[in-house]
């Protein structure tokens, strides 16, 4: 694989970890992240949402739920959930706070708050390499259901951007075709690093 990707969401937890999974097992080149101030996680009622700092470890945030409430946990998927996240890397990364990561060629969001929230952190980045970064928002909705589509139709994206010579040539035509074979809008824009 010749291109570097980024997943990011709100939280670094579902829909971001879902595609990172996904393109990890596949062979890609790929880092995840999260945009919010903290990560989110479901709780007992709307107003009680479990909330940690970015860098808990998911192992710590598995340990914490189960012992709350077990049942609560599995059968909303959260458990499951923290203990694929753990397979892929030790806990959640601020998308603000990735400097030290390097740069990517290919951004992925799944919701267009996130998206604007990664263009305008790139805008007010240095530009020092000037090298470009296609980032594309491709809108899911937050449930482990729609997680798992979006992450496929991130790996479809994704294997599209591979299979041409030079992306920004091309990506007008790959979106063009993916959203009319899948009947997905998609946002794209492109920055620089």
């Amino acid at each position: 694989m010749k291109l570097r990707y980024a997943m990011v969401c709100s939280s670094n937890q579902n829909r971001s970890m879902e595609a990172h999974s996904l393109l990890k097992k596949e062979g890609f080149d790929v880092s995840s992240y999260g945009t919010g101030a903290h990560v989110k996680l479901p709780g007992p009622s709307l107003r009680e949402p479990n909330v940690y700092e970015f860098g808990t470890p998911y192992k710590q945030m598995f340990d914490e739920l189960r012992r709350k409430d077990p049942e609560l946990y599995k059968r909303n998927g959260i458990l499951p959930m923290l203990k694929r996240n753990s397979t892929v890397k030790p806990a959640p990364q601020r998308w603000q706070e990735n400097a030290a990561d390097g740069s990517f060629d290919v951004v992925f969001t799944f919701e267009e708050k996130v998206f604007d929230m990664v263009v305008e952190d790139l805008h007010n980045r240095d530009h020092v390499l000037m090298k470009p970064v296609l980032v594309i928002n491709l809108e899911v909705k937050d449930n482990h259901e729609e997680a798992a589509i979006g992450a496929r139709l991130a790996l479809i994206l994704c294997q599209e951007l591979e299979a041409t010579e030079y992306w920004e040539d091309s990506i007008d035509e790959i979106v063009t075709n993916f959203e009319r074979q899948h009947r997905r809008k998609l946002l794209y824009s492109i920055s620089f690093y």
